[in-house]
C-alpha cells in the first residue's frame, strides 16, 4: 500500500452545490444588464465574460457527471444541480454529456465508443492551418453532433426533461430578460467553446503532441476558472477525486506525473492550428469494443491507491 491516503481524497466537494447556483445567478443578472448595451459590446462581452463563465459551467457539469457535487448516494440531486448549471448555456447538454462522458473514461480511445475522438470526416476535411482554424471555431458543433453519428443511443427520459427544462428557461430569459440577453448567453456558449482560451483543454487533454503520450495535464492559472480540469492525468487516474482536491493527487504521488504537460491553453490552440504534424487524427485509438473478451480501459488508481 504505497499511498493509502489517496482514498481520503475521494468523495464530493461540499462547496460546488453553492458555487454553481451563484455563477448561474450572476450570468442571468449580468445578461439582463449587458443586453442593454450596444450590439458590438454585447458580442465582445459574450466572448470575454459569458464565454468564460458558460465554459466554467460546462466543466461544472463534467464534475457533476461523476456525482462529485452530492456524492454517489444522491444521484438525483447531482442530476438536478447539473440541470441548474445548464441554464445559462441555453442548449440542453447536462444529461447527454454524462451518458457519453462515462464511456470516454471506460473506453478511452475506442473508435466506436469514445466520442471524444474526432470522426474520420473531421480528420479528412480539417488538415491544414486554415481548415483547422475553422475546426476550432466549430468545435461546439462537432462536439454536439459527433455522438449522433459515431455512437447513437436512444434518448433517455432525463434527456427529455433536460430539453424541456432548458427550453423553458430560454423562454423565461427571452420574455423577462430580453431577446438580447438570450443572444448574449447563447453566443457565450458557442464562442466560449470555440476559439477561446478556456476551450484549449479540449485539445490539450488527449491530442498527441508528444508521440506515445495519450493524456496530458495543464498546470496554468485558468484551472482556477475550470474546476481544475487541467489536472487531467490525475482526473483519469482518480475520477472520484473532486476538483478541489485534484492538486493533492500530484502532491502525494509526484513521481507518477513527471511527464510533458502544459502551462498555456492558448499556446495549445495556436500550436494545434499551425503545426502541420498535428490535427484531428492526432489521437491514440484502440478497438476495445471489438475485441472478444476485451476489458474497458481502467485507470492506474488501484496501483496507486492500494
Amino acid at each position: 500500500a504505497k499511498y493509502p491516503q489517496m482514498k481520503e481524497l475521494f468523495g464530493p466537494d461540499p462547496y460546488m452545490r453553492y458555487l454553481v447556483p451563484l455563477i448561474v445567478l450572476f450570468q442571468l443578472v449580468t445578461a439582463y444588464y449587458i443586453s442593454q448595451l450596444p450590439g458590438y459590446l454585447i458580442f465582445i462581452l459574450a466572448w470575454a465574460l459569458a464565454g468564460t463563465l458558460n465554459h466554467n459551467l460546462s466543466l461544472a457539469m463534467h464534475e457533476i457527471s461523476h456525482n462529485l457535487s452530492f456524492g454517489h448516494a444522491k444521484p438525483k440531486l447531482n442530476r438536478f444541480i447539473g440541470l441548474v448549471a445548464n441554464i445559462p448555456l441555453c442548449v440542453p447538454a447536462s444529461i447527454t454529456f454524462k451518458k457519453y462522458h462515462l464511456d470516454h473514461h471506460k473506453y478511452q480511445g475506442d473508435e466506436e465508443l469514445d466520442v471524444d475522438i474526432p470522426s474520420h470526416f473531421e480528420g479528412y476535411m480539417f488538415y491544414n492551418t486554415f481548415t483547422k482554424l475553422i475546426w476550432v471555431l466549430l468545435q461546439p458543433l462537432f462536439y454536439s453532433i459527433r455522438p449522433l453519428f459515431m455512437n447513437p443511443k436512444p434518448m433517455e427520459p432525463l434527456e427529455m426533461v433536460n430539453t424541456v427544462w432548458t427550453l423553458s428557461w430560454n423562454y423565461f430569459i427571452y420574455n423577462y430578460l430580453g431577446g438580447w440577453a438570450l443572444v448574449y448567453l447563447l453566443s457565450g456558449t458557442l464562442l466560449g467553446m470555440g476559439l477561446h482560451p478556456m476551450a484549449g483543454h479540449f485539445i490539450s487533454e488527449h491530442y498527441t503532441f508528444v508521440k506515445g503520450q495519450e493524456t496530458y495535464s495543464y498546470y496554468g492559472p485558468l484551472n482556477m476558472l475550470a474546476w481544475n480540469v487541467g489536472y487531467h492525468n490525475e482526473h483519469h487516474d482518480f475520477p472520484y477525486v473532486p476538483w478541489s482536491r485534484l492538486p493533492k493527487v500530484k502532491e502525494i504521488a509526484p513521481e507518477y506525473y513527471q511527464m510533458p504537460s502544459y502551462s498555456s491553453w492558448s499556446w495549445v490552440i495556436y500550436k494545434y492550428i499551425t503545426d502541420p504534424e498535428i490535427g484531428p487524427y492526432s489521437r491514440i485509438k484502440r478497438n476495445v469494443s471489438n475485441k472478444p473478451g476485451a476489458k474497458p480501459v481502467v485507470a492506474d488508481s488501484d496501483k496507486k491507491a492500494e
